[in-house]
């Protein structure tokens, strides 16, 4: 893993945002990225490397799920860890989204500790 990672946070309610980012700052050498929606995130990848991407579903412009199916069928980033953060508790969103390629669903609410855990365990950290 390199000095610094990169994590870039996916998510339209700026006070989410801001929480998760919050959260992930507390591990050490990280740097975090934001977007505001799928689109946002996709032009912010373009500019990366990342090292984990975590995104919420419902978004205006490009939603959650779209985002992770473009994510993984682009070569480049098929490999980067995708951590979904989001209200759709249900069992078919949960298993929609790791069919296309997500590696981790949290329901919110959320808590700092349970976003730390889930990105320092699919980062190795």
């Amino acid at each position: 893993m390199p000095e610094s990672i990169r994590a870039l946070v996916v998510e339209d309610s700026p006070t989410m945002r801001q929480l998760i980012c919050f959260a992930l700052r507390r591990i050490k050498g990280i740097e975090v990225v934001e977007a505001d929606d799928g689109v946002d995130g996709l032009k912010k990848l373009a500019n990366g490397p990342f090292h984990i991407i975590i995104t919420d579903i419902n978004m205006p412009v490009m939603d959650g799920l779209k985002l992770v199916s473009l994510v993984r069928s682009d070569d480049k980033w098929k490999e980067v860890p995708i951590v979904i953060i989001t209200t759709e508790g249900a069992a078919e969103d949960r298993q929609r989204a790791l069919s296309l390629g997500a590696n981790a669903y949290i329901t919110k609410p959320i808590q700092a500790p349970q976003v730390i855990a889930c990105v320092k365990k699919l980062l190795n950290l």
